[in-house]
């Protein structure tokens, strides 16, 4: 395959690594593996993966410390393995700002089904820039289909006193200061932006932003948002920008801005 995606996997299993590995380069993938956090640290530095699939429980520096550190560092697609039934281990891996994660036994179609879903939404974050209109004439246009969707053209948006980048996939603070965000949540805001002041729901957010293989039930989109809260708004307490519609799901006010 062309621009073939680089995939580091990191787990102290090394049955489940060679496994997994296999697999994804009968798939076309450009594979690595380490055993624990020091050595992925590592082959990134020598060779940087578009994604990660990273296990929660090894010895040393946990997979959810190296998450949040992977995530501080830049974009990455982060996939986080759990053990089967570890709700708590899913939230914090989220909040750490991974991207999915998978609950350990796991099938290698679906594994690979949310690979493709992660890589989608980063590659496409990376490629905004060139399907971007820039323009100096502002045009908000509503497509047909009834779903009054925003052309957003133009560099950034607004949310509060934090700028969105489209073209970079960047969140900037009022200050002007790089703030880390994962692909998930930069496919939230830019659905956000791309239907202003419009009530969407959680099956609405989850499809916009791409993310096919979310669980029914999962609330997991909660605390996605309650973490964009506490980047852009002034109180995350009492959201002015995202506000919550009570058993309906979110909406982005353009007044908040």
């Amino acid at each position: 395959m062309t621009d073939t995606a680089k995939i580091l996997v990191v787990d102290d299993e090394a049955d489940l690594r060679d496994m997994v590995r296999e697999y994804l380069e009968l798939q076309g993938f450009d594979v690595d593996q380490a055993g624990d956090a020091i050595e992925a640290r590592a082959k990134l530095a020598e060779n940087p993966a578009d994604l990660v699939i990273l296990d929660v429980n090894m010895p040393g520096e946990d997979g959810l410390s190296l998450a949040r550190s992977l995530r501080e560092a830049g974009p990455l697609g982060i996939i986080m393995l759990t053990a089967a039934g570890e709700v708590v281990d899913r939230i914090v891996g989220i909040e750490m700002g991974a991207d999915d994660y998978i609950p350990k036994p796991f099938d290698l179609r679906e594994m690979l089904a949310r690979v493709k879903a992660v890589l989608r939404r980063t590659r496409a974050a990376s490629k905004i820039e060139g399907k971007v209109e820039d323009t100096s004439e502002a045009q908000d246009e509503v497509q047909s289909g009834g779903e009054d969707k925003v052309t957003v053209n133009g560099e950034t948006v607004s949310f509060g006193a934090c700028r969105l980048d489209l073209a970079g996939h960047k969140l900037y603070g009022p200050e002007g200061d790089d703030i880390a965000i994962t692909a998930m949540e930069f496919d939230l805001l830019r659905a956000f932006a791309e239907h202003p002041n419009r009530v969407l729901n959680r099956d609405q957010l989850l499809e916009m932003a791409h993310n096919r293989y979310w669980e029914p039930f999962d609330r997991s989109i909660d605390i996605r948002i309650a973490r964009i809260r506490r980047k852009i708004e002034t109180d995350a307490s009492k959201p002015q920008v995202i506000k919550t519609v009570r058993g309906v799901g979110y909406l982005y006010s353009t007044e908040g801005r």
